[in-house]
């Protein structure tokens, strides 16, 4: 029986491999027939890929979509590469004569929509943008729509809109970035006078992210307006169990409130124990003119000579070499204001704030980078200070 068993067995391996032949066959006769029938076009624009050529490459897939124009899928594919080139006008009139296609399956319609109102956002025409994605609202590509609504509205600072898309989509905005779009709409208030409706919404930032510096910048900011500098102060030290990185931008504040109630030895006390454990070239700045003004110039230069020893940058050479002229003869005074013009030429470009995100550059300090968006992208450090090295 065993024997039998293996017989059968043996008989079926030529079966199975004319069935393997045979649908290999059916499968090779089926792919001749597809490449038949694309058109020559198709492969010479596949030859100019191949051989980095992508003008006439897309010059050979245009004449493609001409000739068979149910490839759909080859217009999407190159409205998307003119769009990423930059030339939009292109991806326009690609998407436009889909859209306007009377055989277009819908779902194709929807998506061509969809593209052109990328097509819009990318050359900045926001209101036809906006039209288009509020248009996908209750489709399949609605969650897509609100993505891109929600980047229009901060584009145009329409904040109250971009909260309300936050919380319709969950994961669309970070809590970091939602406490950002309250901060944003308080900033306003404080402005135009109004510190009830700041001060609501800056609660709604420190509900959305504890750790909101900007939140704690703006309640002192509110404070200080109101004339409550001690509770100013408070909530600027706030800033210090938040993210002491950040302390160098209310330095200066501090500064001006410690003045302003007569308490000059307490708020020198105070910044220079932040310089000590948490080292900034602007918080030197602050502390340097607060000491040069109580203790006088021999004070001040020692106090840069010693952060420069602890933490040598040339911003910080910059500064020493202008504390020293003050303690220097008239007839000496020309070289070291030598020096220091030479030094400053070198330090122009290490005293701007980069973006951790993209690396853009800036001389001021922003809470959301002008060129990649991000929201507290800038460390609030200048750029010598996390590259140099000396």
């Amino acid at each position: 029986m065993t024997d039998l068993f293996e017989y059968w067995q043996l008989l079926l391996i030529p079966v199975f491999f004319g069935l393997g032949w045979a649908a290999a066959r059916i499968d090779i006769r089926h792919v001749v027939h597809e490449s038949r029938a694309l058109p020559r076009s198709y492969f010479q624009g596949l030859n100019f890929l191949l051989n980095e050529q992508p003008d006439k490459a897309i010059d050979s897939f245009l004449e493609v979509a001409k000739i068979d124009p149910q490839t759909v899928e080859l217009h999407f594919a190159l409205g998307n590469l003119f769009r990423r080139r930059g030339e939009t006008e292109r991806a326009i009139r690609m998407h436009q004569n889909l859209i306007d296609r009377a055989d277009l399956d819908d779902s194709f319609r929807l998506t061509a929509l969809s593209e052109l109102g990328q097509d819009y956002l990318k050359i900045g025409l926001l209101d036809r943008a906006e039209e288009i994605f509020n248009r996908l609202l209750g489709t399949p590509l609605e969650e897509e729509a609100k993505r891109n609504l929600l980047e229009i509205y901060q584009l145009e600072k329409d904040w109250q809109k971009a909260i309300d898309i936050a919380r319709e989509l969950p994961g669309a905005a970070s809590q970091k970035e939602v406490a950002e779009y309250y901060c944003e709409l308080a900033a306003g208030e404080i402005m135009r006078s109004r510190p009830d409706a700041a001060r609501e919404y800056l609660e709604s930032a420190m509900q959305q992210n504890r750790k909101c510096v900007r939140a704690s910048l703006l309640q002192g900011d509110l404070l200080q307006q109101e004339g409550k500098l001690e509770a100013a102060i408070e909530a600027w030290q706030r800033i210090e169990q938040q993210d002491p990185a950040y302390l160098s931008l209310v330095a200066q504040r501090l500064l001006e409130a410690y003045r302003k109630l007569d308490h000059r030895d307490e708020g020198i006390a105070l910044l220079r124990g932040y310089l000590a454990h948490y080292p900034s070239l602007d918080l030197l700045e602050v502390v340097y003119q607060l000491v040069l003004e109580i203790e006088g110039s021999e004070s001040a230069y020692r106090l840069v000579r010693d952060e420069l020893q602890r933490n040598p940058t040339l911003l910080g050479l910059e500064k020493l070499m202008s504390a020293r002229l003050a303690l220097t003869a008239p007839e000496s005074r020309p070289d070291i204001e030598l020096g220091r013009t030479i030094i400053q030429g070198y330090t122009k470009r290490l005293s701007r704030y980069q973006c951790d995100n993209c690396g853009f550059k800036a001389r001021q300090f922003y809470w959301r980078c002008p060129a990649c968006g991000g929201w507290e992208t800038y460390p609030p450090r200048r750029s010598e200070e996390f590259d140099l090295t000396l």
